[in-house]
């Protein structure tokens, strides 16, 4: 497990709505929602990472 540090956001009513309605139903920290929120956009957005390599962007290009 990864060490984890403190940060703030301001997320809007409705989110924080929202995010205490799927805590009560799934029973799951409104912290652990973020956090896989989080992970969702850093793989939607992987490419723009440095240092980072896609292995579907390398399988593409050797497939050209």
């Amino acid at each position: 497990m990864s060490k984890k540090v403190a940060t703030t956001i301001y997320i809007t009513e409705k989110q924080q709505d929202q995010l205490k309605e799927l805590n009560d139903r799934l029973k799951v920290p409104v912290s652990e929602l973020i956090r896989q929120g989080i992970d969702l956009i850093v793989k939607k957005y992987d490419e723009n990472l440095s240092g980072q390599i896609s292995l579907f962007e390398e399988k593409d290009q050797k497939t050209q």
